[in-house]
């Protein structure tokens, strides 16, 4: 049996349209894939995206539960570098409790992360490569965008003056004594977070590299997502971390990874490149700093003069962006799971069409199935 399949949104808006628009996209997309059977829908965290409407996953999730019935509904990730732990635990505390045991809490460590890349040392060069049949690209330093004026920028918006993000651990401690709570102090004292005490929620982190995130996940006995579709240069590290970390827990007795990828499929392979072809550009205004911007039409992707520059600063991405027929794209995401041995694949995909976007996932629902 194929593995279960699941889908990221972004709640893109697209060229000619509005954040209203992309939030009714996303509705009526939550809605489709629980009839075509994806077994997860999660939605995704960013800040100041001119193209991405997902900024709060917590208050999106209760819309998409409020449409539909049963598929599973989670974020990722919340990012923990601008929340504190119990600003998360009731948001998601909150929804289980008016849709019990359908949350899964996804986790990343963005705010500390940008930290951290801003201010570090290159890595020895990595040279492209393929592995049993996945490409593994050269990987893309964000560092000298984390470190840009306008990164500065938005952070003086996402903490509070001379605020730091808690460590990773440190959070997560908050977040798993808060669920479980009440919690006590030395002398007897006792908060509840109300709601949040008791949720059922399945705790998730979410990783691109083999680094902090991936070997949390493994110590803990937690779930882990790693992005191919994020990070492809960085994805064989961070699950084999995350493996040789893993310690059992009551949430799992083994490892379980979910790995994401991008993915674009239509009737044909011509069809599909086709419809992909915003796809570069679109990553191309994420790369240089300024945010994605709403997803190009056909016709205003096809006008982009593109430099030698431009098309080095994509090219992983575009590389290993799974599109095509049904058959093409299904066997790129077989390469994948073989190859990373993924428990469950997390596929994203982004089209100018909402029709062309809801088609997609019809069509690899089916193939996956067959």
């Amino acid at each position: 049996m194929p593995v279960p399949l699941s889908i990221l949104d972004l709640a893109p808006l697209v060229s000619g349209g509005d954040v209203p628009d992309a939030l009714r996209r996303t509705l009526d997309l939550a809605r489709r894939a629980e009839q075509f059977g994806y077994h997860r829908y999660w939605v995704a965290e960013h800040h100041f995206t001119p193209g991405v409407a997902s900024a709060q996953p917590a208050l999106l999730l209760g819309q998409i539960a409020a449409v539909t019935d049963h598929i599973r509904l989670g974020s990722g990730a919340v990012q923990t570098g601008f929340q504190t732990g119990l600003s998360i635990v009731e948001q998601f505390g909150l929804l289980d409790a008016l849709y019990p045991g359908r949350f899964d809490l996804g986790l990343g460590r963005s705010g500390q992360a940008r930290v951290e890349k801003a201010a570090k040392e290159p890595e020895a060069p990595q040279e492209e490569r393929v592995v049993d049949g996945l490409l593994i690209p050269k990987p893309f330093s964000w560092a000298p965008i984390f470190a840009s004026k306008r990164t500065a920028l938005a952070s003086s918006f996402l903490t509070q003056p001379e605020a730091r993000p808690l460590g990773l651990n440190d959070v997560l401690d908050q977040i798993f004594a808060l669920l479980a709570g009440p919690v006590v102090d030395d002398e007897g004292n006792e908060v509840t977070a109300t709601p949040g005490a008791g949720a059922d929620l399945q705790v998730w982190l979410l990783g691109s590299s083999g680094g902090e995130s991936a070997r949390t996940a493994g110590a803990r006995g937690l779930p882990f997502a790693a992005n191919y579709h994020v990070a492809p240069a960085k994805v064989l590290e961070a699950v084999e971390a995350y493996r040789e970390s893993f310690v059992p827990s009551a949430a799992l007795a083994e490892p379980y990874v979910m790995v994401s990828a991008d993915v674009l499929v239509a009737e044909d392979d011509a069809t599909a490149r086709h419809l992909a072809t915003p796809f570069a550009v679109w990553v191309r205004s994420i790369r240089t700093g300024l945010g994605a911007v709403p997803f190009p039409s056909i016709e205003e992707a096809a006008a982009f003069e593109w430099t030698d520059q431009d098309r080095a600063l994509v090219a992983d991405r575009v590389a290993t962006q799974f599109a095509g027929s049904p058959q093409t794209v299904a066997e790129r995401l077989e390469t994948l799971q073989r190859v990373t041995g993924a428990d469950e694949l997390l596929v994203t995909t982004i089209a100018h069409d909402h029709a062309d976007r809801v088609r997609s996932y019809e069509l690899l629902a089916k193939e996956w199935d067959a």
